[in-house]
C-alpha cells in the first residue's frame, strides 16, 4: 500500500499537503513518522536494528526523500531513531550512556553524574496499590511486580527506590530473586522481554524520611528528602513502570537540561 496518490517525484516543499483518513488530515511527513512508529512499537524494528535508507524507505512509499529524511529527523531529536555516520539509522536501544543522560537526573553538587551502584533488597509479586492501579492503567487489585533497591553513590546509601511494574509483562521476574537483577532496569526490559522505555514523566516533591527510609538510608527518622515519581512510557506512551525514589540531597541535587 503506497501513502501518496500523486505523482511519484514530490518536492520537499509538497510536505505541507494533507491527506485524509480516519483521523482526519495530517501532513504527510506526519504520517511517515507514525507509520515508522508502528513498525518499532509492533516490533517489525527492534531495538538495534538498522531500519531501510531514506532512498529506500521514500521507493517504497512513494515519496520524496526529502519528506522522509523530514520523519526521520525529528525521530532522531526525540531519541526514537539514531543516525550513525557512515551506516546508518538505527531503532535506539538501551546503553549505559542513554540511561545516564536522558533518563538519569541526580548530579553531585559539581554538576557530575554518575550512575549509582544498585542492591535489590526484595522482588516479589503483590496486589496493586491503588495508586500503582491508577498510574500504570490496570484494573483495581491486579497484580505487580514490585522491587525495592538500594543506590549507592560513592559506598554510601543515597536512594531508597521502589519499582512497580505490571505482572502481565513482567511476571518472570518474581522468579528471578533479588541478586539477579541487574543495575540497569531498562536495559533487562528491553533484552529479556522486548519491552523499550522511550519517555519517561516524573513529579517531584519534598518528603520526611519514614522509619522504613531512614533505617536503610542510615538517617534520623524525619530527614528532609527528595521524592521522585517516574511513570516510564513505551514508543505508543503505555505505561509499564511506576518507580518512586527517596534521595538524600545533602550532597546531590536533581539537574536536567532542555535542549
Amino acid at each position: 500500500c503506497r501513502l501518496r496518490l500523486g505523482p511519484d517525484s514530490i518536492s520537499p516543499e509538497e510536505d505541507r499537503v494533507l491527506l485524509s483518513n480516519a483521523k482526519g488530515s495530517i501532513p504527510l511527513y506526519a504520517q511517515i513518522k507514525e507509520l515508522i512508529v508502528a513498525k518499532i512499537s509492533e516490533g517489525q524494528w527492534s531495538p538495534g536494528e538498522i531500519i531501510p535508507s531514506e532512498i529506500q524507505l521514500a521507493h517504497e512509499l512513494g515519496v520524496s526523500q526529502g519528506t522522509v529524511r523530514k520523519a526521520i529527523t525529528e525521530l532522531v531529536e526525540n531519541n526514537v531513531l539514531i543516525r550513525r555516520q557512515g551506516r546508518g539509522t538505527f531503532v535506539a536501544n538501551h546503553n549505559s550512556q542513554r540511561a545516564l543522560f536522558h533518563f538519569f537526573h541526580i548530579a553531585d553538587d559539581t554538576g557530575h553524574k554518575v550512575l549509582p551502584d544498585s542492591i535489590t533488597l526484595s522482588c516479589r509479586r503483590k496486589r496493586a496499590s491503588r495508586l500503582e492501579s491508577s498510574k500504570l492503567g490496570l484494573a483495581a487489585g491486579s497484580s505487580v511486580i514490585s522491587i525495592e533497591r538500594i543506590r549507592k553513590f560513592g559506598g554510601r546509601p543515597t536512594m531508597l527506590e521502589t519499582v512497580t511494574l505490571p505482572s502481565i509483562l513482567f511476571g518472570e521476574l518474581a522468579k528471578v530473586g533479588a541478586c539477579d537483577l541487574p543495575n540497569m532496569l531498562y536495559e533487562l526490559y528491553e533484552m529479556k522481554f522486548g519491552v523499550t522505555v522511550h519517555s519517561a514523566e516524573e513529579q517531584l516533591r519534598a518528603v520526611a524520611a519514614s522509619e522504613h527510609d531512614a533505617s536503610l538510608l542510615n538517617l534520623p527518622t524525619g530527614t528532609p528528602l527528595l521524592e521522585i515519581e517516574r511513570v516510564a512510557l513505551t514508543l505508543d506512551k503505555t505505561p509499564i513502570e511506576l518507580r518512586i525514589s527517596h534521595c538524600i540531597t545533602d550532597k546531590h541535587h536533581y539537574q536536567n537540561t532542555f535542549f
